[in-house]
């Protein structure tokens, strides 16, 4: 099921999502099909095991509306051991 994006009323917005998956082994999967369903409003990802501390942290560029960026973080954030954050400008 892909996610459309539609044209709405809200500015868009570019920005950074942070992600930290505390059980990388079991949110993994998941993520990446939340992440797939979103691709429209990514523009970059990066992401960094961090071994000393059992995580992986993500990092994603996005570019899109208020709604449609907290659509996203809210369906990761549901995500058990998962934490994300996100920063937004108007560019």
């Amino acid at each position: 099921m892909a996610v459309v994006v539609s044209s709405s009323t809200n500015e868009r917005r570019l920005g950074v999502v942070a992600v930290i998956l505390k059980s990388p082994d079991k949110a993994f999967n998941d993520l990446n099909n939340i992440l797939h369903q979103y691709s429209a409003l990514l523009v970059g990802r990066m992401g960094i095991p961090y071994k000393e501390r059992g995580v992986s942290v993500i990092s994603l560029i996005v570019d899109g509306t208020n709604d449609e960026i907290g659509a996203m973080t809210g369906r990761i954030g549901q995500l058990p051991d998962v934490c994300v954050k996100a920063v937004l400008t108007r560019v």
